[in-house]
């Protein structure tokens, strides 16, 4: 039976007991993570989010009643215990903070009694995620699972500090707004008031930020939940977590030094890393074309190397091909691995085309300079050598080939990089590689939509240099945007907005929003802005993609309480889940069952 704990006070969490207290009486409450019978003696490991301490019970101490009590433990019943703080007669345990001391129990209650868990709570588990995920609630009791959420707490504290301190004003903003869709698609929520609307949940607070500047407020911040209906990856949950924020009064120089040193300022008092500032900048353009990404991961070489023009007029049909096509020709170099054998130079084939390439070109260099090649025989010697020459190409090299249109090379070769990177060991995790990358294009073509598209939104400011663009050549004008990129993850992005009335009618007519969709959609922030707005700029911050950085982690869910799987469902609470009819009816909606497809 449960006992109440009427009376009781915990007097420390289990490691707030240290050898400071020895001699005192204290009341500590926890669950039991192991229990050890000597037959006079009982020994508990209690364990609370702070950590383990050890309980010794022995009749003459605690009682028969309170003896029988501690037989009677499992794993995972929560007790509370009162007793005498003594220094550990037997050997120190180096790897308990508490190691040094136990508690000689005096009082017991059972607080509350536990079946056998599906899994035992320990570190680093290794049953499957699937099960730890239906039990999230056991998982969470998880030591590890624990650091990574206190951490997180603990980086939301010193952000929260840091931006006060800066003369932020923290502003929330609606959680139901307006459908937008521009970008990611949005999360509808049917309204029972007005049947047949409906509002989204907001993919950012981006609209109101802005709307804050126009009122103000001209430093805001906000730790802001987001929503985006998109297909998910390991960095990438339905709903998440973002830092954000918006400035007045700025230009890109004031937004990136405030952020750098709020990243120095949480680095260094959440996990002791000192980040080095000012951070190296790049531009989009030499990103993908040194690394084939626009979040690099900098921490090692192997780039791209360009090598369109030594093999310009060669007769290999796929070099050939792509050239004549209008396409590029680009490789890198991973140096030592010459002799990697033929199964598994087809192995990264065949991850190639995973990110749509037709094949890939190789050639091994040999020891002794001779070369083993997808293709040499299409290529005379003194080609050869000049295309080896070109990727600084050793004895004991392997060099990797990928022709096509610039976007998928880039994607090809920088997918392969970073495969080749993990696999040869060349990412060191206690590396903290920080880099702004700058000059993003304002627009991206989509085949699927036939038309440019805003890269980021349509709020986003233009160079000033390439304004001049806009009438002529749409896919070379560069926005005031900036990324800041950890390791090869986006950290988070932002922009100088766009202020000027004639700039952002431009923007919309060339994105193909007539005056009237530009109005019906954004017409409040529009309006907002003929009544004197300043010019701003912002940024936000996956807090989650922080966190796993932090914690050496890559998967999200893992700093996440309670994180959704792949199909953006919750194995835990099984959401999403059917409703009653009556709340359908409420909202005037009714659900169209699919069509059978016919065999």
């Amino acid at each position: 039976m449960a006992e109440s704990m009427r009376g009781l006070h915990r007097s420390h969490r289990c490691t707030e007991v240290s050898s400071a207290n020895i001699g005192e009486t204290v009341t500590v409450m926890g669950w039991v993570q192991k229990r050890r019978n000597l037959g006079s003696l009982i020994f508990i490991d209690l364990r609370d989010r702070s950590g383990i301490l050890q309980l010794v019970f022995n009749e003459e101490t605690v009682g028969a009643e309170g003896y029988a009590k501690a037989e009677s433990l499992r794993s995972e019943f929560v007790i509370a215990v009162t007793g005498k703080v003594e220094k550990r007669s037997a050997a120190v345990n180096e790897n308990l903070k508490t190691g040094d001391i136990e508690i000689i129990a005096t009082d017991i209650r059972i607080l509350s009694e536990s079946q056998t868990p599906p899994f035992a709570i320990e570190e680093n588990s290794p049953t499957k995620e699937d099960i730890r995920l239906k039990y999230r609630y056991l998982d969470l009791r998880r030591p590890d699972i624990q650091n990574k959420l206190m951490l997180r707490s603990k980086v939301l504290r010193l952000m929260r500090d840091f931006m006060a301190d800066e003369g932020f004003l923290e502003i929330e903003t609606p959680i139901l707004c307006k459908s937008t869709p521009e970008g990611a698609r949005d999360y509808l929520v049917p309204s029972r008031v007005h049947q047949g609307n409906f509002y989204a949940l907001p993919q950012s607070p981006q609209l109101f930020k802005q709307l804050l500047m126009a009122s103000g407020y001209d430093r805001y911040f906000q730790i802001a939940r987001c929503f985006r209906d998109e297909d998910l990856r390991a960095d990438r949950q339905p709903e998440f977590t973002q830092a954000d924020m918006e400035l007045s009064f700025v230009d890109i120089e004031d937004v990136i030094d405030v952020n750098e040193r709020l990243l120095k300022y949480i680095f260094k008092e959440a996990i002791g890393v000192d980040v080095p500032v000012p951070f190296p900048r790049m531009p989009y353009q030499e990103a993908m074309d040194r690394y084939g990404s626009d979040k690099p991961d900098t921490r090692f070489g192997m780039e791209l190397v360009d090598v369109s023009e030594v093999v310009k007029d060669t007769e290999f049909v796929v070099f050939k091909g792509a050239l004549e096509a209008g396409g590029t020709v680009r490789g890198i170099n991973v140096e030592g691995q010459g002799a990697m054998p033929r199964k598994k130079i087809d192995k990264l084939v065949e991850f190639a085309k995973g990110y749509g390439a037709k094949g890939l070109a190789y050639v091994c260099i040999n020891e002794d300079g001779t070369y083993k090649s997808s293709f040499a025989k299409f290529m005379s010697e003194e080609e050869m050598g000049a295309l080896v020459a070109a990727m600084n190409g050793k004895p004991g090299d392997l060099l990797l080939f990928a022709a096509d249109n610039k976007h998928l090379v880039w994607s090809v070769l920088g997918a392969l990089r970073l495969e080749m990177g993990k696999e040869l060991g060349l990412m060191d995790e206690n590396q903290w590689n920080f880099l702004w990358v700058t000059e993003f294009p304002l627009f991206e073509w989509s085949d699927e939509e036939g038309r440019f598209m805003a890269m980021h939104h349509p709020f986003t400011m233009p160079m000033e240099e390439d304004l001049h663009l806009l009438d002529t050549d749409l896919g070379a004008v560069r926005s005031k945007a900036y990324d800041c990129v950890l390791n090869g993850t986006e950290l988070g992005g932002g922009s100088v907005r766009i202020h000027q009335s004639d700039i952002q009618e431009k923007m919309f007519e060339l994105l193909g929003f007539t005056e009237e969709r530009a109005h019906e959609q954004f017409g409040f922030l529009l309006d907002a802005f003929s009544y004197g707005v300043p010019p701003h700029a912002g940024l936000a911050y996956g807090v989650d993609r922080i966190i796993m950085h932090m914690t050496h982690t890559d998967n999200i869910r893992e700093v996440i309480a309670f994180p959704k799987v792949k199909d953006a469902s919750c194995m835990m609470s099984k959401a999403p889940g059917t409703v009653d009819e009556k709340q359908l009816e409420e909202l005037g909606i009714a659900i169209v069952a699919p069509v059978a497809e016919e065999e």
